[in-house]
């Protein structure tokens, strides 16, 4: 496979993961914010903005955080090349860069769901149609990722797609946890109140998990126990566990289809010896901040590698 399709079907993938991310942590801080004054309200937005990294971008542009500003900002401003509308026409570009390697199940799916969110996204949106842009980016990716894994043939294409999946996902999880320990929480005054739990009631909206954090925890909302469930448990898809799990699987299955392996695959294996003998108390002990930081270099790291390995600007 040439170095540029692999480019682009990772990068694919990466970008609708991204998109819906944002989508995710977007709605989750609409919810957050409709139940605060209007000065908390602004504070719920500026983590938003933090957590996805835009604030010099969004302030350049922005004299206030109020709501409909951030939420227009975050899904289709010209000016932010990481808006939704934005990455999910890098979905559909990469999309038509790898034609010759995808399905046509895959690219009607891409193809189809662009079209409806260019259209959605070509005014302004109003705050009663946050939640419809947010359902529309969710099911576009899982109509992609069904397509996916119901018409992909198991080669190199798939590979390097699930491989820029799980590499967002886990991003984005720890990116998610990190604002709410070293962002959002503004004084350690209010650790047990009623604001910390509605913030880590927001986390676990911002990754899917709130109905079964509940489930295997009794409705129980506690810090050590979030940390586990999206830290260390390899149940949850996306857990950083479960990510780097598969995306090892992925990487292994590369390495066995090109008959070598490369640095991304020892990148892989030092992780995987940290991450394995990590406990929750040993998370804290160290720090979760630390940790969420040293796991995204790495994550980073092995990212850079891939793009090495097999060649992807050549």
């Amino acid at each position: 496979m040439l170095g540029r399709t692999a480019h682009g079907l990772f990068w694919m993938f990466r970008y609708l993961e991204r998109a819906e991310n944002t989508a995710r942590l977007l709605n989750a801080g609409l919810r957050m914010a409709l139940t605060r004054d209007l000065s908390t309200a602004e504070d719920e937005w500026r983590s938003v903005i933090a957590t996805l990294a835009l604030q010099s971008q969004y302030e350049a542009a922005n004299d206030d955080y109020s709501g409909a500003k951030v939420w227009n900002f975050i899904l289709r401003d010209k000016d932010n090349p990481s808006s939704i509308r934005s990455m999910f026409g890098a979905v559909r570009t990469n999309a038509r860069m790898g034609r010759n390697a995808i399905s046509g199940d895959l690219w009607e799916a891409i193809n189809e769901s662009w079209i409806q969110l260019d259209e959605k996204l070509s005014r302004p949106v109003g705050q009663g149609a946050v939640g419809d842009v947010v359902r529309m980016v969710r099911r576009a990716a899982t109509m992609v990722h069904g397509a996916m894994d119901g018409s992909k043939l198991r080669d190199e294409g798939y590979h390097f797609g699930r491989a820029g999946t799980f590499i967002e996902r886990a991003d984005s999880t720890a990116r998610i946890l990190d604002m709410k320990y070293y962002l959002l929480l503004p004084s350690l005054n209010y650790v047990g109140s009623s604001l910390d739990t509605g913030q880590w009631e927001s986390v676990l909206r911002s990754v899917a998990g709130d109905h079964v954090f509940s489930w295997l925890n009794a409705g129980q909302i506690h810090a050590h126990g979030i940390v586990e469930f999206l830290v260390l448990d390899d149940r949850f898809p996306r857990s950083l566990a479960f990510c780097h799990g598969a995306l090892r699987d992925n990487l292994t299955a590369l390495a066995r289809l090109h008959g070598t392996e490369g640095k991304s695959n020892e990148f892989m294996r030092e992780t995987d010896i940290e991450l394995n003998e990590m406990t929750t108390e040993q998370i804290f002990d160290r720090g979760l901040h630390e940790f969420l930081t040293d796991y995204m270099a790495s994550h980073a790291k092995i990212a850079s590698a891939i793009s090495e390995d097999y060649r992807f600007l050549s």
